[in-house]
């Protein structure tokens, strides 16, 4: 047998990377226009990204953004006006089952939070950044749905105890926290049970009657720090670490079985402990509002994009309810919520209160105490373990 030896020439020479792109033609859209620019050789995306800023200023327009690429390409929109200035006149509305248009993204299109395609939230944001406005809007358009929502409120309740109409059950202290995430469990064992039995992997599957299938559940987590600080580490310790493991436990298996995070915070950071960083890598959704320190931009942030963080410590305090989000398509974008008054959010809850499902209906059993340490069937979800919280990194 004889080998065959391909010889080849190559050339090599310099290319200058700082370079004026090639232009396509433009493109107008409704808030401004698209163009392609060719790149030149080595030139890359990420070049483009990093002085969009520039480009903005250059061609005198409010922003400019990279909306698409392929080898040798790249397509940039430019916005003429801010298209937040006029999400005021919007109003929030259900666009089907677990979504919700709460305001408008920076290219014009609905900002809409979509529990079916990114099961699990993060929301961030100072006082009077419009953290708790986004979660106003959310049960708005969630209470004429047919689904069960939960909240956990540690700010002794005044947060969501005006929506307890609509709520199927509402934990005020670390306690109940721990005694309702164990319901929670029990819910995703006794969820679990059913898809084995008709060998479908998720309650969504086409095989799974309608007449049996799971109500939906939507859980509102505000002031996710009070879950893990202690005062007192030696008699608090073990409350912690079950409610830790149990939050931890829903966000992992939750999405299969129809159950869904919406967390909040004032403040997150990696000195909460091993289990907030944990959680965080469960919360595909971010919504990162004003913020008082980097620290909590990057927590939400910056695993996702760092750009995401800059533009996130930029929002200026007289918009409030603008955030920078990361959604389903991976992409950080500027988003603005409407401004949903608490007066209205009550009474959506008032008016669809018979669409609540009874805790007991949900479960079909009592609360877990906080002490009990029942387990999941490990041998039946191979995918769940209890979380090594050291091998977690910081």
């Amino acid at each position: 047998m004889h080998g065959l030896m391909v010889k080849q020439r190559r050339k090599l020479h310099r290319v200058q990377v700082e370079k004026a792109p090639r232009l396509g033609l433009i493109r107008p859209t409704p808030l401004g226009f698209q163009v392609t620019a060719y790149l030149h050789d080595g030139q890359t995306p990420e070049d483009y990204e990093d002085v969009l800023d520039k480009l903005a200023h250059a061609w005198r327009v409010h922003c400019v953004r990279l909306v698409s690429w392929k080898p040798g390409r790249v397509t940039l929109a430019a916005t003429l006006v801010d298209p937040l200035d006029t999400v005021a006149g919007l109003e929030v509305t259900a666009d089907g089952l677990l979504r919700v248009r709460a305001g408008l993204l920076d290219n014009g299109n609905a900002y809409v939070i979509d529990f079916r395609t990114v099961p699990h939230w993060l929301n961030v944001g100072a006082t009077q950044s419009g953290k708790s406005n986004l979660a106003n809007a959310l049960i708005k358009g969630l209470a004429p749905q047919p689904v069960a929502l939960v909240g956990f409120d540690l700010k002794g309740g005044v947060e969501f105890t005006p929506y307890r109409a609509r709520l199927s059950a509402l934990a005020t202290e670390r306690s109940e926290c721990a005694a309702l995430l164990g319901d929670l469990v029990g819910i995703i064992k006794a969820r679990m049970a059913l898809c084995r039995q008709y060998r479908v992997k998720n309650i969504w599957h086409p095989r799974l009657p309608d007449a049996i299938r799971p109500i939906p559940i939507v859980v509102f987590v505000d002031e996710m720090a009070e879950l893990f600080l202690m005062a007192d580490p030696d008699n608090e310790k073990e409350e912690v670490a079950a409610v830790a493991t149990r939050l931890l436990r829903v966000a992992q298996l939750g999405r299969a079985f129809g159950i869904y995070l919406f967390v909040c915070g004032q403040r997150v950071g990696s000195d909460l402990g091993k289990g907030v960083t944990a959680l965080r890598a469960q919360l595909t959704g971010r919504v990162c509002h004003m913020v008082n320190d980097d620290e909590t931009a990057k927590m939400c942030l910056g695993d996702m994009d760092r750009r995401a963080v800059a533009a996130a410590r930029q929002i200026s305090p007289d918009r409030p309810g603008t955030a920078v989000v990361i959604g389903s398509d991976s992409r950080w974008h500027h988003a603005r919520s409407v401004h949903v008054l608490e007066e209205e959010a009550e009474a959506a809850a008032e008016r669809y209160a018979e669409l609540t499902p009874s805790w007991a209906l949900l479960t079909g059993g009592p609360a877990i105490n906080v002490n009990d340490t029942a387990e999941l069937d490990e041998q039946a979800v191979d995918e769940f373990a209890n979380p090594d919280m050291d091998e977690v990194p910081v």
